[in-house]
């Protein structure tokens, strides 16, 4: 976590779990509260895609 930034602003990302197994986050999200953005973890796997950019 100390490595990841917010894309958008370079902020500091807050983690909210949903699901974890073990120490790996499943399902969740990196929250930016500078900017308001929220990238969502699905599978295991951070969307740290700008807002503009996802699906």
């Amino acid at each position: 976590m100390d490595i990841l930034a917010c894309p958008v602003c370079k902020s500091e990302l807050e983690l909210k779990v949903e699901t974890e197994e073990g120490d790996e986050v499943i399902q969740g999200s990196l929250i930016c509260h500078k900017c308001d953005e929220i990238y969502p973890i699905d599978d295991a796997i951070p969307n740290l895609l700008p807002p503009d950019m996802r699906d």
